[in-house]
């Protein structure tokens, strides 16, 4: 069931690609950008990464941060870090704790056939850990703008 804004965010403590832990209330009083991609180095995930990490300056100038949620493991997202020269940090989640409990694992359809996988997703999370704007379905192009400009709006800049 996906999250819906006012929530609290579910817990998790996953590993990042340095194999650190984080959970949520490491990013208390700021806000913070979370989205659930499939899998690293493939092309839409991969130009998602490209294009949140191209703003992660213009996130951070309004306080805010970014993180992406996969299955893949630590090693993969080192190598997708450094292969794309991506910013962001990127973490671990290959028994999908957070991607099941925010909404973004399940039944998938790709030329006609059935299976259990990512839903693409992104929350925006507020400084005292509650959503404010979720989106489901997220189709790639122009996505990460569409994210940086609700921030914007919610911070009246």
């Amino acid at each position: 069931m996906a999250l819906t804004p006012g929530e609290s965010v579910p817990g998790f403590l996953l590993e990042d690609e340095q194999q650190r832990l984080v959970r949520p209330e490491d990013f208390r009083g700021r806000w913070w950008v979370c989205y659930a991609y499939p899998k690293d180095n493939t092309p839409g995930c991969t130009q998602e990464a490209r294009d949140f990490s191209c703003l992660l300056e213009d996130f951070r100038a309004l306080g805010a941060e970014i993180v992406g949620v996969s299955p893949d493991k630590p090693a993969s997202h080192r190598k997708f870090i450094d292969g794309q020269g991506l910013g962001l940090r990127l973490l671990s989640d290959p028994e999908h704790v957070l991607l099941e409990s925010w909404g973004a694992w399940g039944l998938k359809k790709l030329m006609g056939r059935e299976f259990q996988g990512v839903k693409r997703s992104t929350w925006l999370v507020d400084p005292a850990g509650t959503l404010a704007e979720v989106w489901t379905g997220v189709k790639v192009k122009g996505h990460a703008e569409a994210v940086l400009a609700s921030l914007r709006a919610r911070l009246g800049r």
